[in-house]
């Protein structure tokens, strides 16, 4: 047999790596691609430089954010402010819609004016329509004087000036700069009140009753007490409201007072408002524009 042919203490055959079977067929290797570039991964270490751009960046977006919300609250109060202005309409004097003339001001104390200064708000405004009822009864009176008197056509005369004049300067001199005055506690405003004392006074001239002077006070009544009874008490009546007036105007000035030394309003405060005033003022802003443009081009020449 041929195994046992074999001799097993020969060498053993030397087989070369390097040599082919003419036999076999050779099958060619496909070299295998890689689906991924090398990629060389960079430090994770980064520069203070890298650092401190990263954190600008990210306080400018902070800020950017920021800017964009204030820019949103400010329209949104725009809006607010809009719709109240819209709201807050003229309503005094209360005039009917088919009247030509249109309210001037606005007016509400529930609104505008602190719990705490309404009541004596009220006061004033009721002083204020007091002062222009009397100043009609004294128009009255003064006819009265006149038709009695033949020498009081001027008292007539001046009692129907008194009358248009008086009546809204009380109004606009007085009762409006204290009631802006509770409304925002406006120190300007209140410095603006106490020119009441004037009204004070004519009060007491006007109780007096000097004769040529449009006032049917006390003087001019009891001259009328012998020549002329009704006339004489109807000018009495008169020269009351005038009595009263000034004592309820004194009253209610020391009262202002206490409540303006409890506001913290001083007279600094009001030349604050007053420059804060002017200088937010459109007018003056466009002022100021034009001239420091004049001036530019002056010195450019």
């Amino acid at each position: 047999m041929e195994s046992y042919d074999t001799n097993p203490v020969a060498d053993p055959v030397e087989v070369n790596p390097f040599q082919t079977n003419p036999n076999q067929k050779t099958v060619p290797v496909q070299p295998v691609a890689s689906s991924q570039p090398a990629v060389i991964q960079p430090s994770v270490e980064q520069t203070p430089q890298a650092v401190a751009a990263a954190a600008q960046a990210g306080l400018l977006q902070q800020q950017e954010e920021l800017d964009r919300k204030a820019a949103e609250l400010d329209r949104k109060e725009q809006e607010l402010r809009n719709v109240n202005i819209n709201l807050r309409l003229n309503n005094w004097p209360p005039l009917p819609g088919f009247c030509p003339i249109k309210p001037c001001f606005y007016q509400d104390f529930a609104a505008d004016i602190p719990a705490d200064y309404q009541r004596t708000c009220k006061m004033l405004y009721y002083l204020w329509m007091l002062h222009g009822f009397t100043l009609l009864l004294n128009l009255l009176a003064c006819l009265a004087y006149f038709t009695a008197n033949a020498s009081g056509g001027v008292d007539f005369g001046l009692s129907i000036l008194w009358l248009i004049l008086f009546t809204p300067c009380a109004f606009v001199c007085w009762y409006r700069p204290i009631y802006k005055a509770f409304r925002s506690d406006s120190s300007f405003n209140f410095f603006a009140f106490f020119i009441f004392f004037c009204q004070i006074v004519i009060y007491i001239i006007q109780s007096v009753g000097i004769p040529g002077w449009g006032d049917s006070g006390w003087i001019m009544a009891l001259t009328m007490v012998k020549e002329h009874f009704a006339v004489a008490i109807i000018m009495m009546v008169v020269a009351s409201f005038f009595t009263i007036s000034s004592v309820f105007s004194l009253f209610l000035l020391k009262k202002v007072h206490s409540l303006y030394r409890t506001t913290g309003a001083s007279f600094q405060r009001a030349q604050e408002e007053v420059s804060q005033g002017v200088f937010s003022n459109r007018n003056v802003q466009n002022a100021a524009a034009a001239t420091a443009a004049a001036r530019g081009a002056f010195q450019g020449h």
